[in-house]
């Protein structure tokens, strides 16, 4: 570890003969620190420095009203949306056995992962009654079984796809309000493996 420095003690050139009297008189110690030297160097003026008052402009202009008490702001919410990690034994053309549900104990073939993170299953249709539609991964067993699903086009099939089309509704009138119509569900489409 090095050695510290010794401070020099700071010597006064001016003495206290007793508390608030120095030894020197001011003319002696105008003499002494060469204000003399300064003030002729300087056209017989010492040099004045003006202080310059920077005056900084405020970003945003502060609120002209201030609430009476005080509201607590919202904490930001931080949290990003993170991709859902798929299970190792899950890949595109693995038959699946399906948990709970409707279509419980039915076995399924899985064609990809939404972006939601639930998977894009079918049965299909034809061959045990399960149409196209998505389950959640922790409701299903991966089985060792594979099918080629290279010639099956997926493109088309997201989240948006098997959302319900909100419709505004229209205020009935008396007459309306009692002719009441039932809605009619969009027909599901099927992949049929050729």
């Amino acid at each position: 570890m090095p050695a510290a420095k010794q401070r020099t003690p700071k010597v006064n050139r001016n003495p206290d003969l007793i508390r608030g009297v120095g030894k020197y008189s001011r003319s002696q110690m105008y003499h002494k620190r060469g204000l003399w030297a300064i003030k002729a160097k300087n056209g017989g003026v010492f040099p004045r420095h003006d202080a310059t008052s920077k005056v900084v402009a405020p970003v945003e202009k502060p609120a002209k009203f201030y609430p009476a008490e005080d509201v607590k702001k919202p904490l930001a919410n931080k949290r990003k949306p993170k991709p859902t990690k798929l299970k190792s034994s899950i890949t595109p053309g693995t038959v699946l056995i399906i948990l709970a549900g409707r279509f419980k104990g039915k076995r399924v073939v899985f064609l990809k992962q939404l972006s939601s993170g639930l998977l894009l299953v079918t049965g299909p249709f034809k061959i045990n009654g399960v149409p196209l539609r998505r389950v959640n991964q922790a409701y299903v067993i991966g089985t060792s079984t594979k099918v080629d699903i290279s010639g099956v086009d997926t493109e088309k099939f997201d989240d948006k796809y098997f959302g319900k089309v909100a419709e505004k509704k229209k205020k009935k009138t008396e007459g309306e309000f009692f002719e009441g119509e039932k809605e009619v569900c969009k027909q599901t489409q099927y992949i049929l493996f050729v």
